[in-house]
């Protein structure tokens, strides 16, 4: 394929009125939420698209008040100059052209990514196949395009916030309930018990990386009590108990005997094959936009492959086109078969009286025509050339890049 042209699009979707959330320590404000589109155009007018960025975990930005602005800028500059004019026989062979360019290091992973994601729904429209296709004849599989899926979403609640949540989940068919807990040892041992109580055909997963990451996190001993606790709960993961590359506290609390989920959060293809190399984890989370794509995940894929001890879950918190990019993932992986659904307010799948949703997120479902196929908690797969996915170019311009942070932390000790 020739590349004419890349572009990459900051757009905002404002949180209106900005949110706070108390957790352990200090109060979470939600201001907005950032994306950047990456369009890639050939030179005989096919066009693929991905979304840059990955988990609040595995990039600082979340955290340290930069913007996606400049990853955007990033793609218009170095990443084009590295691939328009150029003719890609192999996917991979952008990889290593980017790898050769000026694109800033802190950046690099994303920009693969996001090109990788992209080239394959070219290649797919190229072949008249849907991409999970073509995965699938590079891992010699047979494709499973009904896909049950987990909701994420409740976030620094009371205990009755979550309980909600996961009731109107449960009844909307969904396979688990992924929240995150945060607002203190004790109250976090209260949300697992209400959960367990309140709800019979849901699992729960917790995610946890607010035990560590904020300012006062957990000690050492309080995670582990906690990780024993879900599980005695009937958890069926804790994720990201301990930093990323803490693989060693990985392997510790799998001593106990606590189902443990981790991946989206490791700085490389690489390492995430590492950490599901341990034995530590039961789900390994690669996220093909943080992951360097299609192709970057695929030895964590066939790590898991075969393998009862570990099953292979994408990461996915995002829009529509990471659900679809992630869901091919998963529809063509073998013994792969589950895949996150983030449930953001004013969901246009749902009509339930109690939203269920973190926070507002329109973009989250803009950014495409049409809607994803889910009932009854599964998604079927888009069987069209590529993603499936048509960008709704409209959203370019009515949701216009916001400068500053997308989220603040306050602390109580400030």
């Amino acid at each position: 394929m020739d590349i004419a042209n890349v572009n990459g699009y900051a757009l905002s979707s404002p949180i209106e009125p900005v949110q706070e959330r108390p957790f352990h320590g200090g109060v979470r404000r939600l201001r907005k939420r950032d994306v950047v589109v990456v369009v890639v155009e050939t030179a005989d007018g096919q066009r693929g698209v991905a979304t840059a960025g990955a988990s609040s975990s595995a990039m600082s930005e979340y955290f340290d008040g930069e913007s996606q602005g400049t990853f955007a800028d990033v793609v218009d500059t170095a990443v084009a100059d590295a691939l328009e004019g150029e003719t890609i026989e192999e996917i991979e062979d952008a990889h290593a052209l980017l790898r050769e360019s000026d694109v800033p290091e802190g950046d690099l992973t994303e920009a693969i990514s996001a090109i990788d994601v992209a080239l394959y729904d070219i290649a797919g429209k190229y072949h008249g196949a849907p991409v999970y296709e073509l995965l699938a004849d590079e891992y010699e599989s047979t494709p499973t395009t009904e896909l049950d899926l987990y909701a994420s979403a409740g976030m620094y609640m009371a205990p009755e916030g979550y309980v909600e949540q996961a009731r109107v989940l449960e009844e909307l068919g969904f396979f688990g309930y992924k929240y995150r807990p945060g607002i203190g040892p004790d109250g976090d041992r209260r949300i697992v018990e209400r959960l367990a109580d309140a709800v019979d055909d849901i699992e729960l997963m917790l995610d946890v990386h607010t035990w560590w990451k904020l300012r006062e996190g957990y000690d050492r001993e309080t995670v582990r009590d906690l990780v024993v606790h879900a599980a005695e709960h009937g958890a069926y993961w804790i994720e990201e108990p301990v930093e990323p590359a803490d693989h060693r506290g990985y392997a510790d609390l799998a001593e106990t005997g606590a189902p443990l989920a981790g991946g989206e959060s490791e700085a490389s293809p690489e390492t995430l094959v590492e950490l599901g190399e341990t034995g530590a984890v039961a789900f390994l989370q690669g996220d093909v936009r943080h992951h360097e794509g299609f192709t970057g995940c695929r030895d964590a894929v066939e790590c898991c492959a075969g393998r009862d001890a570990v099953e292979f879950v994408p990461h996915n918190f995002g829009t529509w086109i990471g659900l679809a990019a992630n869901a091919h993932l998963v529809a063509a992986a073998p013994d792969a078969e589950l895949v996150e659904y983030p449930v953001f307010e004013n969901d246009p799948l749902f009509d339930t009286d109690v939203d269920p949703g973190m926070y507002p997120f329109d973009l989250a479902f803009d950014l495409i025509q049409g809607r994803p196929e889910i009932s009854d908690g599964v998604l079927s797969v888009s069987d069209e050339p590529g993603l499936g996915i048509e960008l709704n170019v409209d959203v370019l311009e009515e949701y216009p890049f916001v400068d500053g942070p997308w989220t603040e932390f306050r602390y109580d000790q400030d």
